[in-house]
């Protein structure tokens, strides 16, 4: 997320997930032998205390704040995430927006590095640039399973929330499995992200790009966007922010780091163009057509400029966004139904769906 202000959430859709529980355990410590008595079979793990936890608090951000750097564009900052140690840094593609070449904060250096841009996605709103000279000490991070994470976990955000560098803070995963739709506009890519995981830790603008961090010290997420709240005339919810998937972060930036590239997206697409369409009423009524890829899957399903999409699948579609939406929760290959409209008449083809 820019400096500049937050960007607003178009729709926020529930996807439930199972993940598997994380019990932290304190260290059992055993008493010194009876040998008139038989020691107990088992022992039950102690619980955390107060000072237990904020040590653990210091010990992850001594171990991952290293890791997470401030970038600066002409238009704004950001945060960063070292992936490796030849300097290679992800980040969101809203941070980079259309510049190639950036000023690179480390924790361990108060002049700042140059960097230049690699490549970017903003399809998925991530990005990976690379410092022109690697600095000694930098250290990469440890991305974790974003399949693992659970509900209730505590999780720690660390990023540069309003060009305050190396800010700290806490909260839990709140849920997983959102699919989000970014704002387009200040600097937004307007990208549709599934999988996302929502936290209760704040983020503010400047913590884009950042890491959200287990207690264990790996990345779980990049933090991307907070919620915004129309009652308060667009200011942010609190306690509403999602993060990119550590396992997606993994995905498109170690492409990148070695084809140069997103080769794979894992996206499904339709190989259109559209434009969201108004009843009588103007209300949102559904996707039209208006390019069609040559070759792509809904070129070989038979659709056409002019058809307006209503349905994917059983998945009602009444905008663009909600067309996006229902194609970030499919995979390419996977085979569905899309219902459209043509001339008035309702009509339903099966589709292949390609990919993005």
């Amino acid at each position: 997320m820019d400096a500049s202000r937050r960007r607003a959430l178009r729709r926020v859709a529930s996807v439930p997930v199972l993940v598997c529980a994380a019990l932290l355990l304190a260290a059992c410590t055993a008493g010194p032998a009876a040998p008139a008595k038989q020691a107990p079979a088992s022992r039950a793990a102690a619980p955390l205390t107060a000072g237990d936890l904020q040590s653990q608090y210091m010990k992850v951000i001594k171990a991952v704040l290293p890791s997470v750097v401030q970038i600066q564009a002409s238009r704004g900052l950001g945060s960063g995430v070292v992936y490796d140690d030849r300097g290679h840094i992800v980040t969101n593609a809203h941070v980079v927006g259309s510049e190639k070449t950036f000023k690179v904060t480390t924790a361990h250096n108060e002049e700042p590095l140059t960097a230049r841009l690699v490549y970017s996605y903003p399809e998925q709103d991530l990005a990976v640039i690379k410092l022109d000279k690697v600095p000694t000490g930098l250290k990469a991070a440890v991305f974790g399973d974003s399949d693992k994470v659970a509900v209730g976990q505590i999780v720690l955000a660390m990023g540069s929330p309003l060009g305050l560098s190396s800010s700290v803070t806490q909260g839990i995963v709140s849920a997983t499995g959102r699919t989000v739709s970014e704002g387009g506009s200040d600097g937004g890519t307007g990208a549709t992200i599934a999988n996302m995981v929502q936290t209760s830790a704040a983020i503010n603008p400047g913590n884009s790009g950042g890491a959200l961090v287990d207690l264990d010290g790996r990345v779980i997420g990049i933090p991307t966007l907070a919620a915004a709240d129309p009652d308060l005339g667009g200011g942010a919810a609190p306690g509403i922010g999602f993060a990119i998937p550590a396992s997606m972060v993994k995905t498109v930036a170690g492409q990148i780091v070695e084809k140069g590239k997103v080769v794979d997206s894992g996206r499904a697409a339709l190989g259109i163009t559209a434009r969201t369409v108004v009843d009588e009423n103007y209300r949102p009524a559904g996707a039209a057509v208006v390019t069609v890829t040559n070759g792509g899957a809904a070129d070989k399903a038979g659709l056409r400029p002019g058809d307006v999409i209503t349905k994917l699948g059983d998945t009602p579609v009444t905008t663009t966004t909600a067309l996006s939406e229902a194609l970030a929760a499919d995979r390419p290959g996977q085979r569905t139904s899309v219902t459209f409209e043509r001339g008035g008449a309702e009509k339903t083809a099966e589709v292949t769906l390609g990919e993005q």
